[in-house]
């Protein structure tokens, strides 16, 4: 099949498949404070996610190009993101790297934000001279390679050779002049993959988890016959964020990115670890069905909550979400203490 058309059909049915109803956010909660001591107006939203000084959490994180129908999308984008300062992950570039007549696509990105932060993004299949170019595509800041095994399984045209992934992680890293992000495409990881990942001198970890839009689903709406026992595979973004906390000792930043509905989910993501969240579906959905005009309110709004949440907790600064205790029940914990995590030690800090 060829690409711009499976790019199409991407975009069409991660529209139908995002899961905005309950996820494992819901089953993470705060314990409430009734003397915060703090102003909203006090409230800041800067962070820092490695080498880079943000001012806002929120990242839109990789979601298409490819074909010529995605340029508006990525232009839309790139538009919110500059102006409400967010920094912006390209979708995958593989298709621009064997097709330089898509490359339009991506470039579009860096054109409408010129001065933010740009995440080029490639398949973990990549040369060091395709990660190159990809930066050089879209003039990025910073590299992501995705890891999507289980999309790539139920992709009828997709890979099925995963030998040598790793190996490949290692040299980009060693090699490229700017960071490099491994992201997940929504299967989340494990804490083995996560530590590996650090061994192999990875700037930052994305680790994208089950709960936003499922690519399982995705794929299986593409093929005649469907695997859909597979369509709950892997981990969830909560339960990531648990596992990364197993190798924090070690640890490169964590992005995270699955599920992130509004700016409350944004504060759990930070107070499970997360030092910024990316949002893919839903701003996908936002550009897809409103204004640009609608957008911009959409992304104050997601601001607005997530300072909300940051006052009654008596925070002022992000990373402050992190002494938070947290009570995480329901299917995430069971699944939790399986794994041998004290959610105890995260109900009771002080």
């Amino acid at each position: 099949m060829d690409r711009s058309v499976r790019k199409i059909e991407h975009l069409q049915h991660a529209l139908t498949t995002n899961e905005y109803g309950f996820n494992a956010f819901d089953e993470v909660s705060f314990v409430p404070n009734s003397l915060p001591g703090v102003s909203l107006n006090s409230v800041s939203l800067q962070c820092d996610l490695g080498d880079f000084r943000l001012s806002s959490p929120i990242i839109i994180n990789a979601m298409t190009g490819g074909a010529e129908a995605t340029t508006e999308v990525n232009r839309k984008l790139a538009v919110i993101a500059r102006e409400r300062g967010l920094a912006m992950a390209v979708g995958s570039q593989m298709a621009a790297l064997r097709d330089p007549s898509v490359q339009e696509s991506y470039r579009v990105v860096r054109k409408e934000h010129p001065r933010g932060i740009v995440f080029a993004n490639v398949g973990a299949e990549a040369t060091v001279d395709e990660a190159k170019a990809a930066v050089e595509m879209v003039d990025a800041d910073g590299l992501q390679i995705h890891l999507n095994v289980m999309q790539e399984l139920l992709m009828p045209e997709g890979d099925r050779d995963f030998r040598g992934y790793l190996d490949h992680i290692r040299a980009i890293s060693n090699q490229l002049e700017v960071p490099v992000m491994v992201k997940e495409v929504g299967f989340g990881m494990a804490r083995n993959t996560l530590l590996e990942l650090m061994q192999a001198g990875v700037a930052m970890i994305d680790v994208g988890g089950r709960g936003g839009t499922n690519f399982a689903k995705v794929e299986n709406m593409r093929r005649t016959l469907p695997l859909t026992m597979f369509e709950e595979w892997g981990f969830t973004t909560v339960e990531s964020l648990l596992e990364a906390s197993c190798v924090r000792a070690s640890s490169a930043p964590i992005l995270a990115t699955g599920g992130i509905r509004h700016g409350f989910d944004a504060a759990k993501a930070m107070a499970l670890g997360a030092s910024a969240v990316g949002i893919a579906g839903a701003m996908l959905r936002c550009v897809q069905t409103q204004s640009i005009e609608e957008c911009l309110a959409t992304v104050d709004n997601w601001h607005y909550q997530l300072q909300v949440s940051m006052t009654a907790l008596g925070t002022v600064q992000l990373n402050q979400l992190q002494e938070q205790p947290l009570l995480i029940t329901g299917k995430t914990a069971e699944r939790a203490r399986l794994r041998g995590i004290s959610l105890e030690e995260w109900a009771q800090k002080k």
